[in-house]
């Protein structure tokens, strides 16, 4: 996706680059910014892939504006950005034409509008703002022709598989991605949730025969992550019943802080991963055996005898066969990710049968984005802050996230404010 006509005259002669923490007066642009970077050089783990150093200030065209960022969100795709798999996001923007030879990432920020492009009109310099994540070609033709887009052709995720994201000091984004900040959060707390909110808001309201309802049941897989957090606050919001599967009580006590009706602790069963093959008539005994004992705990906890109207998945290998075993004829599971491994095994005789549903979801339309952003606006939704963190500290947390070690709630990066606390109205 080329962007039309790009331009610098955003930057300001003889404007000073800023220290992180700080901002130049509003409106001035410095050509240069501070930036954690990756190069494919360095791709591997996450803590040396990331480096900090100075970039030039993104250009931006005439239907985009330049963000100064205050907080940015972290989020698993700048993991598998740094290592540079399942995709060389740098030689794939190249061989479209863009000339960085680097990754900026980052798919979640706040921050405050320093330019805006000929073409924008909804936006003004000073205005204070989040960003969503979804980005698309208004020229593509199936965007043209009203279709959803971020099922286009050109559709991406920004600050993944787009350059200058939100771990450096000024982001470039489509004037269509912003969204109002809410004025009762910091600007900490504001940049925690938007990918992790808007993703969770597309997979249980945004698929026509197996759209959330009043009284579902949804398991949620990683139930005290930031993606899993939101979910459940947007299971209570609708009216159903949230239970969170998370590895101890810990985090199964902090996923009923928002709103689960409990919690399964996987540790508790062996059946994760691929199950036996079917001719293996011991192994799928002993499978069935661990996941009906899976099944029937989550009916305790629900109360009574029902399965999941929906599944919220995103771990993939090890839990899809479970997922697609517990969910109820006619229901769906949905999944965003595969943090867990990409080849997934469906048993298709629990699928077809039953009339299942196996839903691919990625990122987030604008619609669903300024649903999901006026749920937070109106404080029906936390950010679920796990931790705030030091610009510096951007490759240790991702390298923890590829771990699997950071799973209370969201992790927030400060940019441009000076502290957890600023940014409230």
């Amino acid at each position: 996706m080329t962007r039309p006509e790009a331009r610098r005259t955003v930057a300001t002669a003889g404007a000073e680059i800023a220290a992180i923490g700080e901002l130049p007066p509003l409106g001035v642009v410095p050509p240069e910014m501070h930036a954690q970077v990756v190069r494919p050089g360095r791709y591997g783990d996450p803590v040396s892939a990331f480096q900090r150093e100075v970039v030039p200030t993104p250009e931006i065209g005439p239907d985009e504006v330049l963000v100064a960022v205050m907080a940015a969100g972290v989020n698993y795709n700048n993991v598998w950005a740094a290592r540079g798999y399942p995709v060389d996001q740098v030689a794939v923007r190249q061989k479209r034409g863009e000339p960085e030879d680097f990754h900026v990432g980052g798919s979640d920020a706040s921050g405050i509008v320093y330019a805006v492009g000929e073409a924008v009109i909804d936006w003004a310099i000073g205005d204070h703002v989040v960003v969503h994540p979804g980005v698309w070609d208004p020229d593509d033709p199936w965007v043209a022709a009203g279709r959803d887009p971020m099922i286009a052709p050109s559709a991406r995720i920004w600050g993944y598989d787009t350059n200058y994201g939100s771990f450096g000091q000024f982001a470039r984004v489509q004037s269509h991605q912003l969204l109002p900040k809410a004025e009762h959060l910091s600007w900490a707390e504001a940049a925690a949730p938007t990918l992790v909110g808007t993703t969770a808001y597309r997979m249980l309201h945004g698929w026509s025969g197996n759209t959330l309802q009043e009284g579902d049941l949804v398991l949620v897989w990683g139930g005290s992550g930031g993606l899993g957090t939101q979910a459940i606050q947007l299971v209570k919001a609708a009216g159903g019943r949230a239970v969170a599967v998370v590895s101890d009580a810990e985090r199964g006590e902090y996923a009923k802080r928002f709103g689960a009706v409990g919690y399964l602790d996987r540790r508790e069963f062996d059946h994760w991963g691929v199950p036996p093959r079917v001719d293996d008539a011991d192994g799928q005994k002993e499978w069935a055996k661990s996941a009906k004992a899976f099944g029937k705990k989550l009916r305790e906890i629900a109360g009574e005898r029902e399965d999941p109207a929906i599944v919220f998945e995103h771990p993939g290998a090890s839990t899809i066969p479970t997922s697609i075993f517990l969910c109820q004829p006619g229901g769906m599971v949905v999944i965003c990710a595969g943090t867990t491994g990409f080849d997934a095994m469906v048993d298709l005789r629990y699928h077809w049968t039953r009339q299942k549903r196996l839903q691919g979801s990625h990122g987030t339309n604008d619609a669903q984005a300024r649903a999901y952003n006026d749920l937070v606006r109106k404080g029906e939704i936390d950010p679920a802050v796990g931790r705030i963190l030091p610009f510096q500290d951007v490759p240790r947390t991702h390298a923890e996230m590829g771990r699997g070690q950071e799973v209370f709630g969201n992790s927030v990066i400060l940019v441009g404010s000076d502290g957890p606390d600023s940014g409230r109205s």
